[in-house]
């Protein structure tokens, strides 16, 4: 009787823990994060300017239009082209809608963590020339934007 007793026991408490194992994966399950947001950005600079691993592009993201105005403004992701038709890709981005400049600096002098030199090449996505449009980007989709640029707005 005794064995019996402690074999009950044992096996209740087996049981016990798997409806909990089972349950607590069910939570899991739900509360599961959303899909990360992923933009693909495809450069087209038709400038006459050097293109490669000396000469980037650089494509900088804001979470708000007023980066033109602030100089303090910081992005929330930026990333890199080696040819002139580069695709830049950020994944994962938590918000949207985002705003995008791209950079292209000549002389291969900027290297993407300070203020632009006088003289770069500048793209604003945007279809009004200087003015940031706002790119929505749907979560757990890839949203492609094209930015085509050339040497006609510049860093002043």
């Amino acid at each position: 009787m005794m064995k019996t007793r402690k074999w009950f026991h044992t096996a209740l408490a087996a049981l016990v823990l798997l409806c909990l194992a089972g349950v607590w994966q069910r939570g899991q399950a739900q509360e599961k994060a959303p899909a990360g947001r992923t933009l693909k950005v495809k450069l087209n600079y038709s400038g006459p300017g050097t293109v490669d691993e000396k000469h980037k592009i650089f494509v900088f993201l804001f979470d708000s239009p007023d980066f033109i105005q602030r100089e303090d403004a910081k992005p929330i992701a930026n990333g890199s082209g080696t040819a002139k038709d580069a695709t830049v890709t950020f994944s994962d981005l938590a918000i949207s809608p985002v705003y995008l400049i791209a950079v292209y600096d000549p002389s291969g002098a900027y290297e993407g963590m300070s203020k632009p030199p006088s003289g770069s090449s500048l793209a604003i996505y945007g279809k009004t020339p200087g003015v940031p449009a706002p790119i929505a980007i749907e979560a757990g989709k890839a949203s492609p934007v094209d930015v085509p640029f050339d040497d006609s707005l510049k860093m002043p």
